[in-house]
């Protein structure tokens, strides 16, 4: 198993762009409900999204586990077992869709009870939401296609995905809404177009494990043991992704108990945050692949210098990171808020958003080594142990520090992260042989 740079790279540099459109949906669906002179539709497609996204976004934890389950099953030359993979996440995404659907009235009213709105803003985010839950099966079951696809080190395949989706949702966007004038519906209907032509293109995209017979052997499909492993191991990562939402959902929650400028200004410098996230995840799912690989096929050479290459990278690209905030994240501010105040706060801490790639990179990069590896009861275990001092530290430094205080909590769960992850390492890598 030759693991080079060169192959690091094709596996990340994808992800990477694949990434970068994320945001870019969000700004359209903003930029073409914002012609319509009222504003109750901006907020009906912003809160009714936000409610989706997260509803959906509960199952992402299908990408991470059938990415290291799928790529250990390719180490071991499991060809059944690959094909066994994809059928499940095909049917878990369809199951849990359909239950979606069915259960879509205490979901939306609970939704909308937690984060009310205006009654008018209400009918609109429900029509939404009504359509937009119709594309469920298509929308989870594509989590699992994606990290299956990410497995086999078939990244652009995911980039294609990932760029035909909203390439497709910003057509149709421009054309219901201000072309028919279908408002609210004309977005929820354009999204669920694009995911479910997504979810066609996805299975295409398998197309040459249809014609095999791995797909249908159902006595493995529905292995008993096999079906364990697969919830144990989605259990586990569901719950540490769980906590680390946590962390940062408190984060916005608690610079809200400052000020209005506060919360705008630490709004802003999140956004920055996670775009450098966004670049780091391609070196987290090439070692996610490559870790996988290398433990299905338990070669220990393979698996550390998966795990050595892949860091190198990912740090090379936080130094790069570094540099553009430092010497672009004033524009950016200025671009993201056009208030004084907020500005001027943003710039005050904008020097926590230079350590911050450093800081991350070493937890992004076990996180992914982790996930390769299949170990997700200590990404869940660690994860609890960094939420917990990230906690002590909030009830510690801001009463002292203020907005500082928290912004350190947060860059001290980042590094908890790292040194718990790294100290379970030794013992992973011994797993390896």
């Amino acid at each position: 198993m030759i693991i080079s740079h060169a192959r690091v790279l094709k596996i990340a540099f994808p992800i990477l762009l694949a990434n970068i459109t994320v945001p870019l949906l969000g700004v359209v669906d903003t930029a073409v409900v914002g012609q319509i002179a009222s504003p109750i539709p901006l907020a009906a497609v912003g809160m009714g999204s936000l409610i989706i996204t997260t509803i959906f976004w509960v199952f992402g934890f299908l990408r991470m586990g059938t990415t290291g389950l799928a790529a250990q099953a390719l180490g071991a030359e499991q060809l059944d077992e690959v094909g066994a993979i994809l059928s499940r996440v095909v049917m878990i995404g369809f199951v849990a869709g359909l239950a979606l659907i069915l259960l879509q009235g205490p979901l939306f009213y609970g939704a909308l009870l937690v984060s009310p709105a205006s009654r008018a803003v209400e009918s609109d985010a429900s029509a939404y939401m009504q359509i937009r839950i119709l594309s469920a099966p298509a929308a989870i079951a594509i989590f699992g296609i994606t990290g299956w696809l990410i497995a086999q080190e078939r990244t652009r395949h995911v980039l294609a995905l990932q760029i035909w989706m909203n390439g497709v949702n910003i057509v149709l966007d421009l054309w219901f809404v201000l072309g028919l004038n279908w408002a609210v519906i004309g977005v929820a209907w354009a999204s669920f177009l694009a995911e479910l032509s997504g979810f066609i293109l996805a299975l295409w995209m398998c197309r040459a494990l249809w014609a095999t017979p791995y797909w249908k052997e159902w006595a493995r499909v529905f292995d008993k043991a096999l079906l364990w492993k697969m919830f144990s191991v989605n259990r586990d990562i569901l719950l540490r992704t769980l906590m680390l939402q946590g962390i940062f959902v408190s984060f916005l929650m608690v610079a809200a108990r400052f000020d209005d400028v506060a919360l705008a200004a630490t709004q802003v410098l999140k956004q920055l945050l996670l775009i450098s996230f966004f670049a780091l995840d391609g070196f987290a799912f090439a070692a996610e692949t490559l870790v996988g690989q290398a433990f299905g096929a338990r070669n220990r050479s393979a698996f550390r210098r998966s795990a050595l290459i892949t860091s190198y990278w990912a740090f090379g690209v936080a130094a790069l990171l570094c540099a553009l905030v430092i010497l672009f994240g004033p524009w950016a501010i200025a671009v993201m808020t056009k208030s004084s105040d907020v500005q001027t706060t943003a710039l005050h801490y904008l020097p926590f958003l230079y350590l911050a790639p450093f800081l991350g990179m070493p937890a992004f990069m076990l996180d992914g080594i982790f996930v390769g590896a299949t170990a997700s009861r200590d990404m869940r275990n660690m994860m609890a142990v960094s939420l917990s001092v990230y906690a002590l530290a909030v009830v510690l430094l801001v009463p002292a520090f203020g907005l500082s205080g928290l912004w350190g909590a947060l860059l001290i769960s980042f590094v908890i992260r790292a040194f718990s992850l790294a100290w379970r390492y030794p013992a992973l890598e011994a797993r390896c042989a």
